[in-house]
């Protein structure tokens, strides 16, 4: 039997066996530095991961099932594409009475008519209920402005009315 071994045990053989072997052990070695760098990469406990590695051939099969499916760097370019378009939708809003989206200039809701905004009484720009002034003509907003605003509009109603009377 020793003959038979020593006949099919040739230099060329232990050769290619010995190329095998350290082709295996390369393979393993990188694998593991991939298992690291993919780790790190995606924002894993890598160190963990290495150890795991360790383990021929089943510690990367493992890291392979159980790695985190985003790189970290497009995780952060997720949730800054989340927050500008978070910011976008800022510019729009609710009604407070059906839940219609509405733009931020919006007087009125177009679905239930809900008034969303007072206009100026000079200028007739559209005011946030908060203002005290508006902000295009500095007219101040309240009592003394909406008196003012009810005379000016109660006059031009009442100047077609007269005008429409004289005709008669």
């Amino acid at each position: 039997m020793s003959e038979l071994l020593s006949q099919l045990w040739t230099p060329e053989l232990q050769m290619a066996f010995t190329v095998v072997i350290v082709l295996v052990v390369v393979l393993y070695v990188l694998s593991v530095i991939w298992v690291a760098r993919d780790a790190y990469l995606r924002g894993g406990a890598w160190y963990v991961w290495i150890i795991i590695a360790l383990v021929p051939f089943i510690g990367v099969i493992a890291y392979c099932l159980l790695r985190p499916p985003l790189l970290q760097i497009d995780r952060d370019e997720q949730e800054l594409e989340i927050a500008i378009k978070q910011r976008e939708l800022m510019k729009y809003g609710e009604c407070a009475n059906c839940g219609y989206p509405v733009e931020s200039d919006y007087v009125l809701c177009p679905n239930c008519h809900q008034r969303l905004k007072n206009l100026c009484n000079v200028c007739n720009h559209a005011l946030d209920p908060t203002w005290t002034v508006c902000p295009y003509c500095a007219t101040p907003v309240g009592a003394r402005g909406s008196a003012r605003g009810a005379v000016s509009r109660s006059a031009r109603t009442a100047q077609p009315q007269q005008a429409a009377s004289r005709q008669r």
